[in-house]
């Protein structure tokens, strides 16, 4: 059997000098997604990829109405979009979406000149990076290059930097995991995508491994007593304040229009900041604690002054050592035919 990291090396490889379509859903598998259920599927055609929901991947407790798998399905085009660019293919992104169940992302493919190598390349170094940043501050030239590359049309981008207003989110996240940790519902399907070990973790090639996130490995027989002894709201509370108060700052994301066709924009500008953060030594991670929790996101619009609104994602971002990388399930098993 391969090792963790034989299978996270091959994974992550550059593309080959002549990629195919199967190389750029490589990449986009590399994608952002919750929890890492990996909620997509690949549709192969002549010269484009349709992008579609496998909601059997789903979380229903923590995402209701499915908004984080459709954001996730706008990650993953932009990284194939990115891979075939940065291999001289012209591309474009259309999405059709009456409905979650219906939505199709058809990424167009054409000949092209060589474009977005940088962001590209630094699909293979993402990360979500769950741990305590450096608490440093970054300077206004690296912030207009975060805004800069989260520039979408139709979709807004709130950065907050100032530790008062800072605070001031913690008690949003701390508000928003107490509500999360109180339900039952909440913390089994938390729990249903842990991979407590390598071995689980390379079995189904999805989920949350714990190293991943900086905590131990243990083996699967005891694993379930021991996350139900050690994982408490307090303690879960008590992480978060510190990984607030080390970050540089956090972003939320809103679309203009609250369909799913607004939440894939809102996926492909998020990607191209975390793909931008990579370039610059930034890490991130996200906090949707205050947008996950229905009763909490209108008074957490308020507090951001889009009244209204829905925010649809709340990231952190900051300089720390890379964690080690996560798995993705192989290519052959996310496509379906025609």
């Amino acid at each position: 059997m391969k090792t963790y990291e034989d299978v996270v090396l091959a994974l992550r490889a550059p593309l080959p000098t002549e990629p195919s379509l199967r190389d750029f859903i490589r990449f986009a598998t590399l994608a952002p997604n919750s929890h890492n259920t990996q909620p997509w599927k690949f549709r192969l055609g002549d010269s484009h990829v349709d992008i579609l929901p496998d909601l059997s991947r789903r979380t229903p407790i923590v995402d209701p109405d499915d908004h984080h798998v459709i954001v996730t399905l706008g990650c993953a085009a932009e990284n194939l979009l990115l891979a075939a660019r940065s291999s001289g293919r012209s591309g474009e992104i259309g999405v059709e979406a009456q409905s979650v169940q219906e939505t199709v992302i058809r990424v167009s493919l054409g000949k092209g000149s060589v474009s977005d190598a940088e962001l590209a390349n630094a699909v293979l170094a993402r990360q979500s990076t769950r741990s305590e940043y450096d608490g440093q501050a970054l300077s206004s030239d690296e912030l207009k290059m975060l805004e800069s590359a989260s520039a979408q049309s139709g979709v807004d981008v709130v950065f907050i930097t100032e530790r008062p207003k800072l605070e001031e989110a913690l008690e949003f996240v701390i508000e928003g995991n107490s509500a999360q940790m109180d339900d039952p519902a909440f913390v089994q399907e938390l729990k249903d995508w842990l991979r407590f070990n390598a071995e689980a973790a390379l079995k189904t090639r999805d989920g949350l491994f714990s190293k991943c996130s900086g905590n131990p490995t243990m083996p699967t027989w005891i694993s379930g007593f021991m996350f139900d002894q050690a994982f408490n709201k307090k303690r879960e509370n008590e992480k978060y304040a510190k990984h607030i108060r080390s970050s540089a700052g956090i972003a939320i994301f809103l679309a203009e229009d609250e369909s799913p066709s607004g939440w894939v924009d809102v996926g492909r500008s998020f990607n191209r900041f975390a793909l931008q953060a990579t370039t610059m030594g930034i890490r991130h991670a996200h906090l949707n604690m205050p947008v996950e929790v229905p009763e909490l996101r209108p008074a957490f619009a308020d507090w951001l002054g889009m009244p209204g609104r829905r925010p649809n994602l709340v990231i952190r971002f900051g300089k720390a050592p890379a964690m080690p990388m996560s798995l993705r399930r192989p290519v052959d098993e996310t496509l379906v035919s025609t």
